[in-house]
């Protein structure tokens, strides 16, 4: 790590935005954490990755990273080139960041102590920055490989709750190689699926988020659509029975004696949606009850089943939980998130203002931990 006397303050870069279809939602969750860190006590470089892949130098500017007139933020619109280039060297020894521009000289943007990366879903969220970030020995923010490739693969993270005992709902994985080999029989596997468990199904993307490409199909009429809009992110997809029940989400954050788990809260029905979707998240922001209107035993039984997941699939620095109480009162597992959306609207930082953790020192917390552990093997 480089020593704070190289610079008065620490430099975290915010990497944002990225390839995947939640490119504006990580956008969004940047202009939040931009507006929350202390900058007597970080210096910040904002770095923004376009929907090509781009890393561009970016206006540290949040209240362009905001939806306006519901239009969502993006990293071209917020660039200051169209064709700059931020390079992050892979090399342990030097973490100068390097911008340049065509028939210009490269200019030198100074060295980098801790990175934020506020990217959701493939190529940021997944354990591909993590593993660069690794290789260039530069501390970051949220878990490492392994454990955000798990929970961006919504397959394998349910194989890794269910393997420690965490429960988990019914669900069924159609592989790439399966539709392109013989669609027919992967569609009689979920019709198979379907007639075990019943209607309604809901067909997802197997490593997307925020709500993305998931369609509730209550009958066999309308199941080659959701196939096909699953399939329009992610080219494995997971098909999922209806839970009944309340959908309660808990925050974790990791402290010095390890990892502890927030207030919960209860995303209520959301009446002008089929469920809980894109839009009823980001555009129409239905409101989560926070803390949820639970005993004090489910209280604590989510909590414990929060921790649970984290250790289970090896996270550090934050996870959000979310979770199914079944109208029979049982808990079920739906999904983590590695990198939550901390979105002005966003429960995970919510749950933590109502645990007594405010926005500023959340983000002061999940830094300082960043800034003190070590890349590499831990």
């Amino acid at each position: 790590m480089s020593s704070e006397t190289s610079h008065h303050k620490p430099r975290v870069a915010v990497v944002f935005g990225g390839r995947s279809s939640e490119h504006a939602i990580s956008v969004l969750t940047a202009g939040a954490v931009l507006r929350a860190i202390d900058r007597e006590k970080y210096d910040v470089l904002p770095i923004g990755i376009t929907t090509d892949g781009r890393w561009a130098l970016t206006a540290d500017d949040p209240e362009r990273m905001a939806i306006a007139d519901r239009q969502l933020p993006t990293v071209a619109a917020l660039a200051e080139s169209a064709e700059g280039a931020v390079v992050l060297p892979v090399d342990p020894t030097n973490r100068e960041v390097v911008y340049s521009e065509p028939g210009s000289v490269p200019k030198a943007l100074g060295e980098v102590d801790v990175v934020f990366p506020v990217l959701h879903g493939p190529y940021g969220e997944d354990g591909t920055l993590q593993g660069l970030l690794e290789l260039s020995g530069v501390p970051y923010v949220g878990s490492g490989v392994l454990a955000s490739a798990v929970g961006q693969d919504k397959d394998y993270m349910k194989r890794v709750f269910t393997s420690f005992g965490l429960p988990v709902g019914p669900y069924e994985v159609i592989r790439p190689r399966e539709w392109e080999k013989d669609p027919a029989a992967a569609r009689r596997k979920i019709v198979d699926f379907a007639a075990e468990h019943g209607w309604p199904l809901f067909v997802k993307p197997a490593r997307a988020g925020s709500s993305m490409g998931i369609t509730k199909v209550d009958d066999l009429g309308g199941l080659d659509e959701a196939i096909e809009e699953a399939r329009r992110h992610d080219p494995k997809i997971l098909v999922e029975s209806l839970l009944r029940g309340r959908e309660i989400e808990c925050g974790v954050l990791e402290f010095e004696d390890g990892p502890w788990a927030s207030v919960p809260a209860e995303i209520p029905p959301v009446t002008a949606h089929d469920f809980y979707d894109f839009e009823a998240k980001y555009i129409d922001s239905a409101d989560g009850i926070v803390p949820a209107p639970l005993t004090a035993e489910q209280t604590a039984k989510v909590q414990e089943l929060a921790v649970a997941a984290f250790d289970a699939a090896s996270c550090e620095g934050l996870v959000r939980a979310d979770f199914f109480l079944q109208d029979n009162g049982e808990f079920v597992i739906n999904e983590i998130n590695t990198l939550p959306g901390f979105t002005p609207i966003s429960m995970y930082p919510r749950m933590w203002q109502e645990s007594g953790v405010s926005y500023p020192e959340l983000i002061d917390r999940l830094l300082q931990a960043a800034l003190h552990r070590s890349t590499g093997l831990r």
